[in-house]
């Protein structure tokens, strides 16, 4: 048996289209589909198939659109006779991936992640009208110089994603300046993201506050499989201790160079990307060139598959 890692994608990895190739050949991937169609009844399927774009990159659709494809991609994954011979050992996922992880791990029920996700979605969302804030991506810069320009200027580190890109975040005004000072100290990359506010920063505190009774309406259960948290890049099987840190993520750095060196730590070298894109085999590969990653983002890619 090999041991292996699965990890998810998180938001702006949507696109119009995602998984109809699972929902025409798979019966398990095409349930979950239907499934989060009957749970939402906002027409989510239809939206994600044939979009608009706009549609499905609005709140109500791009966080449950990534996470259902991803688990509709995991069924028909494991449908597959040669899943047989790997056994899972962590999950971990992107921000909102780390939801994905946590359902694929076992510790919350599908329909209960699915309603978590579209309700933490609205409630950034609002977070995001109360306090103009903007992202921006640093790439090419010594890590704790960029924490001390951050200190000094006010602005927060949204993720670090690999050794030479993380990503900025907090009010606007201080994010523009906390780039100023990492281009004049001589970061090769400083790139103002696309974003509607500043997520993973203190301004989504008012989302944090109002998630965390949120959490307490949903089952968390223990699980054999680890599900790593974005916020320290360690697992927890403690309901209470999940159920904790799902409200710090919100506000919190996204660990991921600490979630990959965490997992290869304990022996596993082989990672699965399911869902849209291949953003995290890029992310790895440059943290630990050694660590082999598939993707499954398409039947085919099964087909492929080791």
């Amino acid at each position: 048996m090999i041991s292996v890692a699965l990890i998810f994608p998180g938001q702006g990895a949507q696109y119009v289209g995602m998984g109809k190739e699972f929902y025409d050949s798979s019966s398990p991937a095409r349930e979950v589909f239907d499934r989060a169609d009957q749970v939402l009844k906002n027409g989510l399927r239809d939206v994600i198939f044939n979009g608009p774009a706009e549609k499905l990159t609005a709140t109500a659709y791009c966080q449950p659109g990534i996470f259902t494809f991803s688990m509709a991609a995991l069924k028909a994954l494991e449908a597959h006779p040669k899943y047989k011979n790997y056994t899972v050992k962590f999950t971990a996922g992107l921000s909102l991936g780390e939801y994905s992880a946590l359902a694929a791990a076992g510790n919350l029920s599908f329909e209960d992640t699915l309603r978590l996700v579209e309700r933490r979605s609205a409630l950034m969302e609002e977070a995001t009208k109360m306090n103009k804030g903007s992202m921006a991506a640093i790439i090419g810069f010594d890590k704790d110089k960029l924490v001390e320009i951050c200190q000094k200027t006010g602005a927060e580190v949204a993720n670090f994603n690999s050794p030479k890109q993380i990503v900025i975040t907090g009010h606007a005004a201080k994010v523009e300046e906390a780039c100023k000072l990492i281009k004049e100290a001589g970061a090769k990359t400083v790139i103002p993201l696309d974003v509607s506010g500043a997520f993973h920063s203190s301004l989504m505190k008012p989302a944090a506050e109002k998630f965390v009774d949120v959490l307490e309406t949903v089952a968390i259960r223990p699980s054999t499989v680890s599900a790593v948290s974005n916020v320290d890049g360690r697992s927890s099987q403690d309901p209470e201790v999940i159920r904790r840190k799902l409200a710090e993520q919100i506000t919190s750095s996204v660990q991921w160079v600490e979630t990959i060196q965490h997992i290869a730590s304990q022996g596993v070298t082989d990672f699965i990307e399911i869902g849209p894109g291949k953003v995290l085999a890029g992310l790895i590969k440059r943290t630990d060139p050694t660590l082999r990653v598939f993707n499954i983002e398409k039947p085919a890619d099964i087909e492929l598959f080791p």
